[in-house]
């Protein structure tokens, strides 16, 4: 009987492993093209607009009945670029805002025509933490993905 069970477990750790193995590589290649996609829009920034971006990316999932919502630290007397991007061809359309103390959305949102990824625009009249929402439009694919935040300033 305890062969038995312990045979039954470890069939259920191989199916579980194996099962592992295949959606860890799935989910890290969406987090590097979406990464890819927010740098991208970086890019464009830093010679378009004349922002300095950090080096480092907020990369994570992006729930397709939730969405997600970020908390960063922006001060008062910089204008922020946000850059945001889910992977480009995944058919998954986006949209999202910054919003203040009291939850209120500020600032301006600049979509990628392909509907991938954005770019929101901000000038804090006040230092503290403000929230980056992201969410599905019901217009796009809707699935779980991954998603990725840049943040730049000048």
């Amino acid at each position: 009987m305890f062969h038995a069970t312990l045979r039954q477990f470890c069939r259920q750790l191989i199916f579980v492993s194996l099962s592992l193995s295949i959606v860890a590589p799935a989910m890290a290649d969406q987090r590097e093209d979406a990464e890819e996609a927010a740098q991208a829009l970086a890019r464009d920034q830093e010679r378009l607009g004349g922002y300095v971006f950090r080096s480092e990316a907020w990369v994570g999932g992006l729930s397709k009945d939730i969405g997600k919502a970020v908390k960063m630290q922006l001060f008062k007397g910089h204008e922020y670029c946000i850059g945001v991007a889910v992977p480009k061809k995944s058919g998954i359309r986006v949209t999202g805002a910054v919003l203040d103390f009291q939850g209120n959305p500020v600032g301006e949102i600049q979509p990628v025509l392909d509907g991938w990824g954005f770019l929101l625009f901000f000038k804090p009249k006040k230092t503290g933490i403000y929230v980056t929402t992201i969410r599905l439009e019901e217009d796009g694919k809707q699935k779980d993905t991954a998603c990725a935040i840049v943040t730049g300033y000048k």
